[in-house]
């Protein structure tokens, strides 16, 4: 840095306050000093930066899988919030195992991230506690709100197949059944818990034959749906715990030469893109998945730039069905 402030004529406190922004630079005196770190080809020495300043400008993204086209959606909005604040995310694909979660903590812990953002399947209260305690903590994900665990941004995943299970049975659909995800996973249980209370709401019971769990992917869909439609007393409707288990249905459908949605209707929960361009295309619930990531990323900064203690909040997205043609 101080070879570079000799060469461009200015203070060394000038050559740092244009590589982190945060004070304004006159433009003239900015474009010169960009000029020379290019010409010597200067990189800052973020350790030691990190050192003096106790920041690594770095945030850890824990995420089941990245395949799901829904995360990645998730960190273009974390991105928007973070990279103009100076930040930057480390994503860890965990593959929705508790090993993979914890050795991916431990991980985030050893570089000394300022703070992260994670979407937990498998992981305890007392997993997170000690890591709540040491960085500013964003769990995405349905409720509660935990006071010891950072805060929480929601999308409402039991309201929003409730509402979808309502609308089957109002168009008509007499035998609703239910696909999905692992047992006892944030999003799958609380998506389960809306199709049972919309269910019974009506006075309906979804027995056990009713309801499959498996992966949240297309081949899991797949192999549930054919388990469900090959039986005498098929299912008119299923309901799926995202897009991709609900594309899977549709292959399933396709290979018994059942039509959609005349013999069944089929619905998903996410809307990725893929969702409208599926035929038939996919009657979803919305879930906006570059604004849940923005809302983790206002959540995160709000932490790391407070000067004092506030209590943890919750921000839930509101989701809605978008209607198409699978049902």
């Amino acid at each position: 840095m101080t070879e570079v402030a000799a060469r461009a004529g200015v203070s060394v406190t000038t050559v740092s306050h244009v590589l982190s922004g945060r004070r304004p630079v006159a433009e003239s005196t900015r474009t010169r000093v960009l000029q020379v770190i290019e010409q010597l080809g200067y990189q800052p020495d973020t350790l030691a930066r990190g050192l003096r300043t106790r920041r690594t400008m770095t945030v850890g993204l824990l995420v089941p899988d990245l395949t799901n086209p829904f995360y990645p959606m998730v960190l273009r909005g974390l991105n928007d919030v973070l990279v103009p604040a100076g930040y930057h995310a480390i994503v860890c694909d965990t593959d929705g195992t508790r090993e993979q979660e914890l050795a991916f903590l431990r991980e985030m812990a050893t570089r000394r991230v300022d703070g992260m953002v994670i979407a937990p399947f498998q992981l305890t209260r007392k997993d997170l506690l000690s890591h709540a305690k040491a960085v500013p903590l964003v769990r995405l994900g349905d409720g509660p709100l935990d006071a010891d665990l950072g805060d929480l941004v929601s999308s409402g995943g039991e309201d929003g197949m409730a509402q979808m299970v309502r609308y089957l049975l109002e168009r008509g659909s007499r035998r609703v059944a239910y696909i999905g995800g692992p047992r006892h996973t944030g999003p799958s249980d609380r998506r389960e818990a809306g199709f049972h209370r919309a269910l019974a709401e009506a006075g309906r019971v979804a027995g056990d034959d009713l309801v499959i769990r498996g992966g949240f992917t297309r081949d899991a869909g797949r192999e549930a749906a054919e388990v469900l439609l090959n039986r005498a007393d098929r299912p008119d409707a299923i309901a799926c715990a995202n897009d991709l288990i609900a594309i899977g249905v549709l292959d399933a459908a396709r290979k018994l030469d059942l039509s959609v949605p005349g013999d069944l209707a089929v619905t998903g929960y996410d809307d990725i893109d893929a969702a409208s361009l599926v035929t038939p295309a996919l009657t979803t619930v919305v879930n906006p998945a570059r604004e849940v990531g923005r809302a983790c990323g206002e959540a995160l900064l709000r932490r790391l730039t407070a000067d004092g203690a506030e209590p943890y909040r919750e921000v839930v997205i509101a989701n809605s069905i978008v209607r198409r043609d699978s049902a």
